[in-house]
């Protein structure tokens, strides 16, 4: 212990950035577990879909990749788009929401600007439409 005060005294700037490094991946971490939103399996998501008729789905691929096959009933808004078109949104602020990408990651900065404009029941398809297919899950083209 004697060992440890005094490298942190003869090393003090350095240790100060370790404790400031610290503090922002705690933070950045908290910041992602915040915003992830609630992580919903497939068959999870199909049970949100079944029980909910009023469900809004969104997917924020592109359009091509919309057209290659969706979600039936998923509303395509990309993520460059999203924030722009968030006010269509509005009426479905407390109703349940399954937001979408390719892969997961992509759909929790889309989450986050839910989060901000007052959306509260805001669920994240875990492994995007990527998990969607490997579960055999419907996909739509129309």
């Amino acid at each position: 212990m004697e060992q440890l005060s005094e490298f942190v005294s003869n090393n003090l700037i350095l240790f100060a950035a370790l404790v400031g490094v610290l503090v922002m991946l705690i933070k950045a971490e908290l910041d992602h577990q915040v915003n992830k939103g609630r992580l919903l399996s497939a068959t999870m998501a199909i049970r949100l879909m079944n029980n909910n008729d009023d469900a809004l789905i969104i997917d924020i691929r592109t359009v091509s990749e919309y057209k290659n096959g969706h979600i039936k009933g998923a509303k395509n808004t990309p993520l460059n788009e999203f924030a722009a078109g968030l006010d269509g949104y509005a009426k479905f602020k407390d109703k349940p929401v399954l937001i979408y990408c390719n892969s997961g990651t992509t759909a929790t900065r889309a989450l986050k600007l839910l989060k901000k404009a007052g959306f509260e029941n805001i669920n994240n398809l875990e492994g995007g439409i990527a998990a969607w297919k490997e579960a055999n899950m419907p996909l739509s083209k129309k």
